[in-house]
């Protein structure tokens, strides 16, 4: 981690992720890139649906290809940063010419080659279906459903971990320490999502969550009665609730169940997730 000079009082804890003999490149490839107004937080009503966004620094939006539809080796040409996700990304060369944006895994390298197939060796960056996986490795970018691309384990440093296989499905125990199910035909990648620091990082001072688009939260308690169920009150009061609410009324925090009794996906759940204080040790 990269930590600064405390020439003022936010700059003092601020860090960073040192991207010095990471990074191999500092401009991405044109041809995969593109503009275009981001929704920060609002539906196709321009409603807010996802309070605390707005703002931020412009940025270039780099076409992930998640997918893998092309069962053929490449080669990895560099690793890059991009803004609109936490893991780096590296641009592959395919044999025929055609590059791609890839989301990249931990301890691999410019010049190395990757291998999208079923009979892929589990090494990392290599791609294959849960039913070829060895059980206990250790993967990510994992699809719900057959070919429609990676949706589980995006994020930086996560993983997923193959934990058993039984009558069509993979089990996978999840970074929330869940476990569910999911077919065996789906496609997985071996290994960990890259930039694993990205966790420590300390944003610092108020500034920089605005340039990251992060807009202020204000505290339940603070609002008056008819703003929030746990506003009100003369001077500093307890919510005066048992149970924490939402905005809305919704239980929320406090380790509290917030999923939808009746979601489609309950079948497939085998172990709910471990409620309370997380901790990067108990994934």
């Amino acid at each position: 981690m990269k930590s600064y000079k405390p020439y003022t009082k936010s700059r003092r804890h601020m860090t960073t992720v040192t991207f010095k003999g990471k990074l191999t490149a500092s401009e991405p490839h044109k041809a995969l890139t593109k503009g275009g107004k981001r929704d920060v937080g609002r539906n196709n009503a321009g409603r807010i649906s996802v309070r605390h966004k707005g703002g931020g620094h412009k940025r270039l939006f780099r076409d992930i290809d998640f997918g893998y539809n092309k069962h053929i080796p490449a080669k990895i040409e560099t690793v890059e940063y991009d803004p609109n996700r936490s893991g780096f990304i590296g641009l592959v060369l395919y044999p025929d010419g055609e590059r791609r944006y890839i989301l990249l895994p931990k301890s691999v390298a410019v010049g190395q080659t990757i291998d999208t197939s079923e009979t892929a060796l589990a090494a990392p960056g290599n791609r294959m279906p849960l039913k070829n996986v060895p059980i206990g490795s250790f993967i990510y970018n994992v699809e719900i459903k057959p070919g429609n691309g990676g949706k589980l384990g995006r994020a930086a440093g996560t993983y997923i971990e193959l934990i058993a296989r039984d009558q069509g499905y993979a089990d996978l125990k999840m970074p929330s320490s869940e476990v569910r199910k999911v077919l065996d035909t789906c496609w997985a990648t071996i290994g960990e999502v890259s930039n694993d620091e990205h966790h420590l990082r300390t944003i610092g001072k108020a500034g920089r969550s605005r340039w990251m688009g992060i807009r202020p939260t204000v505290r339940g308690t603070a609002m008056n009665p008819v703003d929030h169920p746990h506003g009100g009150g003369e001077g500093r009061q307890g919510r005066g609730l048992k149970r924490a609410k939402s905005l809305w009324g919704k239980p929320t925090g406090k380790g509290q169940k917030t999923r939808t009794p009746k979601k489609y996906s309950n079948y497939l759940i085998v172990s709910r997730r471990k409620v309370g204080k997380r901790t990067r040790g108990n994934k």
